[in-house]
């Protein structure tokens, strides 16, 4: 009887631990993304960047306004299979940057 709830509880804290590492993944890819865009990179070039980085499956959306650079991403992580088929957990996280001044607007600022 022990057993199977020991089972249980280990794949839970597993599953919860994927579910924090899938969270880190999409912070680092939501402000990967927002900097690149901010210091000048293409879009395109700097979505691939964040989607590279964020889980696998990850939504990556860039907003830029001029002065700053709001990415978003979202992602889903699968619950944990098997005799349990639990619900998936969603993980999101966004970042805004300043847009940075360029070499060419610096120098023609002077």
């Amino acid at each position: 009887m022990v057993l199977p709830l020991l089972l249980a509880v280990t794949i839970g804290l597993v599953w919860l631990l994927a579910v924090g590492a899938a969270q880190v993944r999409t912070v680092d890819a939501a402000r990967e993304t927002a900097r690149a865009v901010a210091r000048g990179d293409p879009v395109a070039e700097a979505v691939l960047r964040g989607r590279r980085v964020a889980p696998p499956g990850s939504a990556v959306s860039v907003h830029d306004d001029g002065s700053q650079v709001t990415a978003v991403v979202v992602g889903h992580v699968e619950g944990p299979g098997g005799l349990f088929r639990l619900p998936g957990a969603t993980v999101s996280a966004h970042a805004v940057a300043a847009v940075e001044a360029t070499v060419e607007a610096v120098g023609a600022a002077s």
